[in-house]
């Protein structure tokens, strides 16, 4: 599952096309949030956490640093072919900016391979201090690690990180992509509206989805 929306604008993807939110200018707010501990994944220490991978195996989710960015870039090239992946520059780029914060999990898709980076997530934390908003940047898992339940453990992070706030969460994902609808839906994100010829070169068009903030939302 994976979605994008456009980097910012910087000189020298489903990539160039207009944004409906900026990145935040000159407020206020957190460098830097940890990685909360996610719900059915116990105690965690510092940004890291553990989990069990649903073959047995345990994968690890962590806050991503520049070293990542080569990685992350791999990915992308796999997963938006076409589509003017990120490079490693923009990933660097991306997480040095002070109110954005990506995390990725970590393991081994089978033994005997080495560990290594199997999924990103990147998120924006836009407006006031006090009134804070979050936007998905971006949210990819290496095709050879689907269906193992990677995206739900960085999304179950993105929506805690969220609620802490008391912030909706808003993101951009290619219109027909079922299975990515599917489970933001599952997390509570609803259809706002439609962005025509959101991503580049294809000129597909994106869903806008929006997660309500917490208080704003029916009791479980």
């Amino acid at each position: 599952r994976a979605i994008r929306r456009p980097p910012a604008p910087r000189g020298p993807s489903d990539r160039v096309g207009p944004r409906c939110r900026g990145r935040p200018r000159g407020r206020t707010g957190p460098r830097r949030a940890a990685v909360p501990t996610p719900p059915r994944c116990g105690p965690a220490k510092a940004a890291t956490a553990f989990c069990r991978h649903p073959e047995g195996r345990a994968v690890r989710l962590r806050e991503l640093t520049p070293a990542d960015a080569p990685r992350c870039a791999e990915l992308e090239e796999v997963l938006f072919p076409g589509e003017t992946p990120w490079s490693s520059r923009i990933f660097r780029e991306e997480m040095a900016q002070p109110f954005n914060f990506y995390l990725g999990v970590e393991g081994a898709i089978e033994e005997p391979t080495p560990v290594k980076l199997l999924g990103y997530a990147g998120i924006g934390m836009m407006g006031p201090a006090a009134d804070p908003e979050f936007e998905i940047h971006t949210i990819g898992v290496d095709p050879a690690a689907q269906r193992r339940g990677i995206a739900r453990m960085m999304m179950d992070n993105i929506c805690h990180i969220a609620d802490l706030k008391d912030a909706p969460v808003f993101l951009e994902v290619r219109v027909g992509n079922d299975p990515a609808i599917g489970l933001y839906e599952r997390y509570g994100f609803a259809k706002q509206g439609i962005r025509k010829n959101y991503y580049q070169p294809s000129g597909a068009d994106a869903h806008v989805m929006v997660r309500p903030r917490q208080s704003d939302r029916p009791e479980d």
